[in-house]
């Protein structure tokens, strides 16, 4: 079967059957980690605001939405803007969505925000220091005292020599996607690690296999530590996780696992 080179941005249907198993599970954990973490000063009953840097086809806008949150997300490719509009649109108040960048994003409604929140390992695909930092400071700038970051970065073992494979399918309405990535050893030198994704859909008795290839910037625990230190040291490191979402569970900020997630808390006035 011929593979067909194309971005899975620009899929945004296939890509959301693929990730949206998991969205309750992901906003329970961000709802339970603003209730443990946050020290936001609250003023009457006013709805609590959340932002999601590279919200891609919105299914944690819309969820967050669903649950009393003043939802705002970005994102970079305009496909996923528009499927992340659509799957919103009979919400009210609709969430601000708009078309943007995490390295230079630009909110654009006034106020600051509660929480924010980058998950899976998007903040990855910014490749250089400059990016990175640029992404971290903005994110400081647009939370609240007290306000919380989640994030969520799978760390680089520099030692390996292999590559990782992980496979998954779901399935939704006709539609049935079977998602293969692969993500080569890391370069240390050039804090480069190659990944590879295969979407194999079958859609109307037709199956078709597209292919999408990029660069992920590596980070260790050191690593991660010292940008985020030199981006936005307002933001302090509360608690660490894991992407099984387990609280029961806590685990240290270091190299002893690949899936770190972060909970950071800017410092309150």
């Amino acid at each position: 079967m011929a593979i067909e080179k194309r971005d899975w941005y620009d899929t945004p249907l296939f890509y959301d059957i693929i990730f949206d198993a998991d969205t309750k599970k992901e906003v329970d954990f961000l709802e339970e980690a603003f209730a443990r973490y946050a020290r936001v000063k609250r003023r009457g009953g006013a709805p609590r605001r959340v932002l999601e840097p590279a919200c891609g086809s919105g299914r944690l806008v819309q969820e967050m939405a669903g649950r009393g949150w003043l939802a705002a997300g970005f994102d970079a490719g305009q496909a996923m803007l528009d499927f992340a509009k659509q799957r919103c649109s009979e919400l009210s108040p609709m969430p601000m969505l708009w078309l943007d960048r995490m390295e230079s994003f630009r909110v654009p409604i006034r106020g600051r925000f509660d929480l924010a929140h980058c998950l899976v390992s998007t903040f990855k695909y910014l490749l250089t220091e400059e990016d990175a930092q640029g992404c971290l400071s903005r994110v400081a700038a647009a939370l609240k005292p007290g306000g919380l970051f989640v994030l969520g970065v799978h760390l680089s073992d520099y030692d390996s020599e292999t590559y990782d494979h992980e496979r998954w399918e779901e399935r939704r309405g006709g539609v049935h996607v079977v998602s293969n990535t692969r993500v080569w050893a890391p370069d240390r030198q050039r804090r480069i690690e190659p990944v590879r994704n295969r979407l194999r859909v079958t859609q109307r008795g037709e199956t078709r296999v597209q292919e999408t290839q990029w660069d992920f910037r590596t980070y260790d625990a050191a690593q991660l530590k010292r940008t985020l230190r030199l981006a936005a040291p307002e933001l302090d490191v509360v608690a660490c996780f894991d992407f099984m979402y387990d609280f029961s569970e806590p685990r240290p900020f270091d190299d002893s696992y690949s899936d770190v997630l972060l909970i950071l808390r800017k410092e309150e006035d």
